[in-house]
């Protein structure tokens, strides 16, 4: 029946969205609600029955439930619920329930269809995913968006010349070598000026002159991944293969409309650099890059991604300085990050967490050139503010500088016994990433640690107890439960308690799926596609990941801006009734999902 309540106009001008709406609007929405009185424990709806419409609480109170029967939420007066099925497919994603004797108005599902359609304020209000428009920038653009996909290419046995004559020809700066498909090297003018002034037969095949093994990239990178191997190399042509098949070729021309200048600059600067202190002065801009990107509407995940890229050039650039220093490594080996930077997903706060993988034919004796090295390099980062791991994470510890068979018992045993140490250890070295040395040394490690990993099912259901230490920050009344004392008291940590729960939960799937990326974006979009995760599971859990993230990087901005430290400990009063409405949407997705990880592992 239509609501008949006479304080409906004021009750509704109390809450957003309805304030922003005008007389007119608002007397048409009133016409639309109808009333609906619940008794004591009685059921509102159930899980996938066909959502109603919108419900707004007038009088009582309101349990909702998860899919596994988990409390997400007591609701009091004024809080609306049912908006997370209507805005997917106009399915309940939960169920409720009358806590007590409860007055509710509710706004018919084809209402509330014609309310978003209509009324801006409502449409942000209710979607969570807040989509941009993408923005044309090298930051945000793919590689195989920048690409040319035709790259010109020669057997690695043509002549000299006919090489030469390619490059005339077509009015290319280099020429890939390529045997089926395969890219074998590169070949550039410069490299056939060497030509010349050592006065090579013509008919010398290309493979003597050619780079063999040039640095590549894959189509799924970024256009800044492009910038940043170019200024630290100091190349201008890039190949782009897809394993070892040759797709594309970006060249410095192809980047003319497209400069992520400050980051680029970062880059380049830090990778020319002769001293860690030289580059501590390069890296004390990074906050203010953060404000910069942040400010100019990018998404965290280049944010963070163009932040880490800064801290792997420093890494690879201290390593050169160390071989420099101690002269060349007696055995191969590889240098790898973990943690944020291993992912990826560096903001202004940033330790380091590093290992050394060596080659298995290291002697007792070489060991002390590779702690001189790892010595260096974490020494450096440091003075860079990367600062210690305070866990003692780092390639320093003989602990983590090991050859690879070493590494190799170590998931073994963390595998087999999966005791709380194990988790912890795993967790950490399940997001390795190689940044520098011979990157061999970890393909087949990580293959195999994955495949044992995921065909362990008890050291998967640790893994999974250990994803779900940390909690969202839901109070049991529609609210946040910050801190409580101490000097972030009133807050949230929108690490621990924001952040870190999606990782667990990305890191999980990508054990159950043998998903490779470390990434927590393309481990949920990998989960996905791999069947671990439901598609309409990882679009809201992206979704909220998505939201938590900028929330938190836009906080250290404030921060940055006002001069302070950036942290991770954000007060709700920061943000609008409409940005906390949206935060608390996204904590409650991410608890859902962790109970369903939780009750499906028992």
């Amino acid at each position: 029946m239509p609501a008949r309540l006479p304080d409906l106009h004021r009750f509704l001008t109390s809450l957003h969205p309805y304030d922003a709406m005008t007389a007119a609007e608002l007397d048409q929405l009133i016409d639309a609600f109808q009333l609906r009185q619940y008794g004591k424990g009685q059921h509102i709806y159930d899980l996938g029955e066909v959502q109603e419409g919108l419900y707004v609480i007038h009088q009582g109170q309101v349990e909702v439930r998860d899919e596994n029967d988990v409390p997400l939420s007591l609701l009091g007066v004024r809080n609306s619920f049912g908006e997370r099925g209507l805005v997917r497919d106009g399915f309940a994603v939960t169920s409720a329930r009358a806590v007590e004797e409860t007055t509710c108005l509710l706004l018919p599902a084809a209402s509330f269809k014609t309310l978003l359609e209509e009324n801006e304020r409502a449409r942000r209000f209710f979607d969570r995913s807040r989509t941009r428009a993408k923005k044309h920038d090298l930051a945000s653009t793919k590689v195989e968006d920048l690409m040319t996909r035709t790259p010109v290419a020669c057997a690695p046995d043509i002549s000299i010349q006919a090489a030469a004559q390619m490059i005339r020809d077509r009015r290319i700066s280099s020429l890939c070598v390529a045997e089926q498909g395969a890219l074998r090297g590169i070949v550039s003018v410069r490299d056939l000026a060497g030509t010349l002034a050592e006065a090579l037969p013509l008919d010398t095949p290309v493979e003597q002159i050619m780079t063999p093994d040039p640095l590549t990239l894959a189509p799924s990178a970024i256009g800044s991944d492009v910038l940043h191997m170019m200024m630290e190399h100091r190349i201008s042509h890039i190949p782009i293969c897809e394993g070892p098949r040759l797709v594309g070729m970006v060249s410095q021309t192809d980047l003319t409309r497209f400069q992520a200048v400050s980051s680029a600059e970062l880059v380049s600067e830090i990778a020319h650099a002769t001293t860690a202190e030289e580059m501590a002065e390069v890296t004390a801009r990074i906050p203010q890059l953060l404000v910069q990107l942040v400010g100019a509407g990018n998404r965290h995940e280049v944010v963070t991604r163009l932040i880490t890229d800064v801290a792997d050039t420093a890494t690879r650039r201290l390593l050169a300085l160390a071989e420099a220093q101690l002269g060349p490594p007696p055995v191969p080996y590889l240098w790898l990050a973990c943690g944020s930077q291993g992912r990826q997903e560096q903001t202004g706060v940033s330790d380091q967490d590093n290992c050394l993988i060596l080659h298995d034919d290291v002697t007792a004796e070489q060991m002390g050139y590779f702690a001189d090295l790892a010595g260096f390099v974490c020494d450096g980062l440091n003075t860079c503010g990367y600062v210690y791991c305070p866990g003692d994470m780092m390639a320093t510890n003989p602990q983590w500088c090991q050859p690879q068979r070493i590494w190799r018992d170590y998931f073994s045993r963390w595998i087999k016994t999966p005791d709380t140490e194990a988790q912890m250890l795993a967790s950490v070295m399940f997001d390795l990433r190689p940044i520098g040395g011979s990157k061999a040394l970890f393909d087949n490690l990580q293959e195999e640690t994955l495949g044992r990993a995921s065909e362990n099912s008890i050291f998967v259901a640790h893994m999974v107890g250990n994803s779900l230490k940390h909690t969202p920050p839901l109070g049991l009344l529609r609210g946040f439960a910050t801190i409580r004392s101490g000097e972030h008291k009133n807050t949230l940590d929108m690490k621990h308690n924001g952040v870190v729960p999606v990782v667990d939960l990305g890191r999980v799937y990508a054990l159950q799926g043998r998903i490779e990326p470390v990434n927590t974006r393309a481990r949920l979009k990998e989960a996905a596609s791999a069947g671990v995760l439901s598609p309409s599971g990882a679009r809201d859990l992206l979704d909220a990941y998505d939201l938590i993230a900028e929330n938190r990087l836009a906080h250290q901005a404030r921060q940055i801006q006002r001069g302070e430290a950036p942290d991770n400990y954000m007060a709700p009063s920061e943000l609008s009734d409409l940005e906390r409405s949206h935060l608390r949407n996204a904590f409650v997705v991410i608890k859902s999902l962790q109970s369903a990880l939780g009750h499906n592992f028992g």
